[in-house]
């Protein structure tokens, strides 16, 4: 059933009484628990046949049935082996990945007072229905869609939702509509409420983006290339046994023999452990990009933060710290700077690129100190030195502005907040509120006198009606708030006055007050920022802040991170209302979104995806969990994120750095070089023995190789040898390459020719050896597959990018075991016997060393533009 949103008239709530409980229960019936209902869940097993249907699976499900048929019971063994550890990864991965749609019942509140029978009642938040009186308080989560009845200072942090990085001031007698209607899921700062709840459930804000959430997920880039690469090797393989098999017969061999050997080619040309060698790789890259602050939490995303084009990227606690700070004090003396992040106040104060003097920061000092009186916010400093190392914040308590004017005091060596108080108690005050926008204490001095402290937003305060200033110097004023508001800063007019006598009522005291200065607020970027989009660019990622904040402090954040021009005009930053009307011509030519919705975020990343280019998004919000669902890689915020974000994710970032993307995006691009490169040693040495199998017979070689020969090479090639190379280390030039075309085939940029090159000169090298050892007399055939295996191990070491390093001795010593097993072929009797090779002498085992040399150089060689060229015009 779809959910509909419920408005409810003032009198169905039952007047200031609440309903009764009997019409709650009703309710409740009728529709439904106040919870997001979640998708259908996909079976087991429609999980496990999603993974079978998979095209390179179901070539290794033929090879199983093929080597079953052929007696080779060991190599059945190890391709099931393989699938059954590939399909049962992805199946976990899967489950996993679907609990984005149950966060979001625990982002509700676990509880809520509600007002029923004309009585004060605590209620599950699940039991909440249309029409409920919630009673809400400072800390309270909102547990429902609701219309305001009555506030008191209200205050509400709704950035989980919209991504505003300020809270939103709810106030009955705004004439914004918003201003009087509160959403599920956001938080109440300050004051209290009361409210009529009008939708819950699916029809809430939190249930109608979980309906953004439900969709098939979309297979990555990887799983794309490896599906293509499939359907070719099966077809390719089979055209090509079918080759061999006719040749053969053609040339007199026996029917058996033919189809025995067939078969076993096609199990060697098929690299049956490149599963293996995936999930190894992806499985080691999760676990480095862990190692770095990256937990993966589907193994495919590895992968694809290698081949991302574009980085959406949220605004608040990505860009920024996700913490207010005060940057500039503005008094008619002059202008101080701070310095400093978060609440811990530490930092410097600074005049001119100097530190502030003494005698320079006493009208900042008395501004701060009125600042910090007529605020309701608290800092608190970590508990112990554990914490300190481990969070490295003070917390605070209250409005987020409050708390940064309180560090900046501090910075600015006022006494502290709670001695201030002490000082100066409060007597009367005046909440801030949205008509008003500005807020007004009265202290009490040690003199006796009355203190008159008032900050609010300048077109609020800095006029005559409220202000004894001179009209130049509330020019002055008015110029200097319009230039940092036009930066992006919020700016707070601060004023204060000394009265000998308390007026009556609080806004009697609110004329004829001195004006102290403007204070400039802000979000700051992180330190890191600007170097981090300035990698991405460098390693050819193209970075888009999309947010839900302001379009004049979206356009500052971007051009004090570099991400668009400092002198910018307004129409480089599009809004999601001028998304929404269409008036906005090529969405990917937009560096900068402001005041978009969760809808209008899966709009943008929908209309990269639509022109080909592979989507990386971060969030922490609530607001963010569609796009980070719909991208092709989600990433979220550990620290600072919600629930829901964390859960929509491929990828949670526990440091809360954006750098820690760019960390992850070289280890997905490490990733993917170690699949190609062992696709170039698989297939090259696949095509080389088919190669052998079908030149062989021209040259008098009627039966190049046994079939247990070819599997016995494909077993020491293909097993530890090839998983091994996906533990290799990352190229120096990863990151400062661009990131391969989204719809590049996985043998594309050159790759195939390099198969060819290698394969050619694997099978010159064992032909070689193998027409002289027969022209020698030598045991042809031994010689011939000493060499062909040989050969494949010196790609395997000239493929290497780096050839003395210490990283990865697990591949050395692999090819080491493989050729130990090599010499156990030849030299134990009972395997001679079941493979058909005889004891070779030194001659002809220096033979098979320089085909495995021939195999190096050419490995070495095959990167090389010549090559390429050559194998294209050959």
């Amino acid at each position: 059933m779809t959910p509909r949103p419920v408005q409810m008239p003032p009198t169905a709530a039952g007047g200031s009484t609440g309903l009764t409980e009997q019409e709650a229960a009703r309710r409740l019936i009728e529709y439904g628990r106040n919870e997001v209902a979640a998708r259908r869940p996909v079976r087991l097993h429609a999980r496990v046949l999603a993974q079978l249907r998979d095209p390179l699976i179901m070539v290794l499900l033929g090879a199983v049935a093929l080597t079953v048929a052929i007696g080779d019971h060991a190599d059945s063994v190890v391709i099931a082996l393989v699938i059954v550890v590939n399909t049962t990864v992805g199946v976990v991965q899967e489950i996993r990945a679907d609990n984005a749609v149950a966060a979001l019942s625990a982002m509700s509140a676990p509880s809520a007072r509600v007002l029923r029978d004309d009585a004060d009642r605590e209620v599950p938040a699940t039991e909440v229905v249309p029409g409920d009186v919630l009673l809400l308080g400072e800390g309270d989560i909102v547990p429902a869609d609701a219309r305001l009845m009555e506030a008191s200072a209200l205050l509400v942090d709704e950035s989980m939702l919209t991504g505003e990085s300020v809270p939103v001031d709810k106030d009955l007698r705004s004439p914004r509509p918003e201003a009087a209607t509160l959403s599920a899921g956001t938080v109440v700062v300050r004051g209290r409420g009361v409210a009529e709840v009008t939708a819950t459930g699916s029809a809430s804000a939190l249930g109608r983006i979980a309906a953004l959430l439900v969709g098939r997920l979309e297979p990555t880039p990887l799983q794309r290339r490896l599906a293509s690469l499939g359907r070719v090797l099966a077809v390719v393989t089979l055209a090509l046994c079918v080759l061999v098999f006719g040749l053969g017969l053609l040339r007199g061999q026996g029917l058996g023999t033919m189809a025995v050997t067939a078969i076993s080619l096609a199990v060697a040309a098929v690299p049956e452990s490149l599963p293996a060698v995936v999930t190894l790789a992806l499985a080691l890259g999760a676990r480095r990009m862990a190692a770095r602050h990256a937990v993966v939490r589907r193994l495919p995303a590895v992968e694809t933060l290698g081949s991302v084009t574009v980085l959406g990227t949220d605004k608040t606690g990505t860009l920024t710290e996700g913490r207010m700070v005060v940057e500039h004090v503005w008094t008619p003396e002059g202008t101080v700077e701070f310095t400093g992040v978060g609440y811990e106040p530490r930092g410097e104060t600074r005049v001119g690129g100097k530190a502030a003097s003494a005698a320079e920061l006493v009208p900042v000092q008395e501004l701060l100190t009125v600042a910090a009186l007529c605020s309701d916010a608290t800092l608190r400093p970590p508990q112990s030195e554990a914490e300190h190392v481990d969070d490295e914040r003070w917390t605070a308590s209250g409005d987020p502005m409050e708390a940064a004017l309180l560090t900046a005091a501090a910075k600015a060596g006022c006494a502290d907040h709670h001695v201030l108080r002490q000082r100066y108690p409060r007597t009367a005050e005046e909440p801030f509120d949205s008509m008003r926008k500005r807020m007004t204490t009265l202290h009490m001095t040690p003199s006796g006198q009355v203190m008159v402290c008032l900050k609010g937003a300048p077109e609020a305060v800095v006029h005559e009606a409220v202000l004894d200033e001179s009209a130049d110097r509330l020019g002055r004023a008015r110029q200097e708030a319009a230039r940092l508001a036009a930066q992006g800063y919020r700016v707070l007019a601060v004023a204060s006055a000394l009265r000998d006598v308390p007026p009556v009522h609080v806004a009697d005291a609110e004329t004829q007050l001195r004006l102290l200065g403007l204070v400039a607020l802000n979000d700051p970027p992180k330190t890191a920022a600007t170097a981090t989009l300035a990698a991405c660019r460098a390693a050819g990622i193209t970075p888009v802040l999309i947010t839900g904040d302001h379009p004049a402090t979206a356009r500052a954040i971007a051009a004090r991170v570099g991400l668009i021009d400092a002198g910018s005009e307004a129409r480089d930053v599009v809004t999601g209302p001028a998304l929404a009307s269409g008036a906005v011509g090529e969405v990917t030519e937009v560096r900068v979104f402001a005041r978009t919705d969760p809808q209008q975020k899966l709009d943008i990343v929908r209309a990269w995806q639509r022109r080909g280019d592979v989507t990386a998004m971060t969030g922490d919000g609530v607001n963010d969990g569609p796009a980070l669902h719909q991208a092709d890689i989600g990433v979220a915020m550990g620290r600072r994120g919600t629930e829901v974000a964390r859960q929509s994710a491929d990828l949670v970032l526990t440091d809360d750095e954006l750098s820690t993307v760019v960390a992850a995006v070289e280890e997905g691009r490490r990733v993917y070089d170690n699949i190609r490169r062992f696709l170039v040693y698989g297939l090259a040495g696949g095509a080389a023995e088919i190669l052998v199998m079908l030149v062989g017979p021209a040259f008098g070689l009627a039966l190049p190789l046994r079939a247990g020969q070819i599997l016995w090479i494909n077993l020491l090639t293909h097993g530890l040898t090839g998983v091994a190379m996906g533990a290799e280390p990352v190229s120096p030039h990863a990151m400062r390459r661009p990131p391969r075309p989204p719809h590049q085939h996985v043998l594309g940029h050159g790759l195939w020719q390099r198969v060819l090159f290698l394969a050619a000169v694997v099978t010159v090298a064992s032909l070689a050896a193998g027409l002289w050892a027969r022209a020698a007399g030598a045991p042809w055939q031994s010689v011939l597959f000493l060499s062909l295996l040989a050969a494949q191990l010196g790609i395997v070491l000239g493929l290497r990018t780096r050839l003395l390093t210490r990283e990865n001795l697990f591949l050395p010593l692999s090819v080491l075991a493989s050729a130990g097993l090599a010499a156990a072929a030849l030299y134990l009797p009972f395997l001679g016997a079941v493979l058909e090779t005889e004891p070779l002498g030194a001659e002809e085992v220096g033979i098979a060393a320089c085909a495995g040399v021939a195999g190096f150089v050419a490995a070495r060689m095959s990167g090389q533009r010549w090559v390429r060229k050559l194998v294209v015009k050959g």
